[in-house]
């Protein structure tokens, strides 16, 4: 009874808990909230949350000694709790636009293949936030969900999800993961991959943010794509002085190389573990790519090249997991087999 009264006056929620991003979806309202993972907490008032989400985001790599800037979300799973429960509170009220914090149901998506341990610190995060019920999907089916694909229908469906913190590929059949594996590889490896070659090619220091944007504007993964080229400011690590280089499309390919490649490996992996039943309807219907690693350039055709079958890039593919939370979380009753 007075779980039917609490359903009465709360706004039932869902959230994308990214490493790179937080996405929430209110109950009929649809996406209202895409803020970075970021939280900004002072060290000398008992990590007093200082700010969160995008204001937080332009404080990294630029606080003084007393304020410290963290993403509390590490490959996937949380890396801080007090701090990923304080960034929760914090997106669940301005995504009620009210300072009283409704006692909501909420979807929330979480990697495939997480431990028991990590997958009991996200539902207790959530509740400390609040909430009255924790519903728990997997970010692959949430995401196949999201791109459209027939997750509870008898036939063979493949996602690749890319991150920020992992990379997540999965067969889905009949509402379930028939075979899955998840990578802690993904956008953030693409960054320290790139911070790398910098460093080693030209003696430079950059830093993450300067790596995402190089890596967003003219990344690619492969040689027939040109990507121009930008220029790049840092520190250089002999004169300690700010210093400017130019980069290409084709330095920043060598440098993603190896991770790319891992990401091709775990897809194959994937593939020879499907039952054959399931690959005849691949080879058919082929590969769907989602996340903000799905962006990269040249990424579908390396996969359609490497597999042997088609791949193709979702629409909307940044909002693909958050958008399918959001529809399990409208159809609840259609959905409620893929909950947990």
């Amino acid at each position: 009874m007075f779980d039917g009264l609490f359903g009465m006056f709360s706004q039932d929620i869902a959230i994308d808990l990214g490493t790179a991003n937080t996405l929430v979806h209110v109950r009929n309202r649809g996406l209202v909230l895409d803020e970075p993972s970021v939280v900004a907490i002072s060290k000398s008032s008992n990590r007093k949350v200082v700010a969160v989400g995008h204001e937080a985001k332009e404080m990294l790599g630029k606080t003084p000694g007393t304020i410290e800037a963290i993403r509390p979300m590490r490959e996937g799973v949380i890396a801080d709790f007090a701090v990923t429960e304080a960034m929760l509170k914090y997106f669940i009220r301005k995504a009620h636009k009210r300072n009283h914090l409704i006692r909501s149901r909420l979807v929330i998506s979480i990697p495939a293949g997480i431990t028991d341990v990590e997958t009991k610190a996200v539902r207790e995060a959530a509740m400390g936030a609040g909430v009255r019920e924790v519903l728990l999907i997997e970010q692959p089916m949430a995401a196949a969900v999201g791109a459209g694909l027939p997750v509870l229908d008898a036939r063979g469906s493949m996602i690749i999800d890319i991150g920020g913190g992992t990379t997540d590929i999965a067969v889905i059949s009949l509402g379930g993961l028939v075979t899955y594996r998840t990578l802690k590889v993904a956008g953030d490896k693409m960054d320290e991959a790139i911070i790398q070659y910098v460093r080693r090619r030209s003696n430079i220091l950059i830093g993450e943010r300067t790596a995402e944007q190089v890596k967003m504007k003219i990344g690619n993964a492969h040689p027939s794509v040109s990507t121009g080229s930008m220029e790049l400011k840092g520190r250089d690590l002999i004169s300690g002085v700010p210093r400017s280089i130019t980069i290409t499309g084709d330095d920043v390919r060598e440098a993603l190389a190896d991770t790319v490649q891992v990401m091709v490996e775990a897809c194959r992996s994937v593939l020879e573990r499907t039952p054959p039943e399931l690959s005849a309807d691949l080879a058919e219907r082929g590969l769907v790519l989602v996340g903000g690693g799905a962006n990269l350039t040249g990424l579908d055709l390396v996969l359609r090249e490497e597999t042997g079958i088609p791949a193709i890039v979702a629409e909307d593919a940044l909002l693909a997991v958050v958008n399918g939370v959001g529809i399990v979380l409208e159809d609840l009753e259609k959905y409620r087999g893929l909950l947990f």
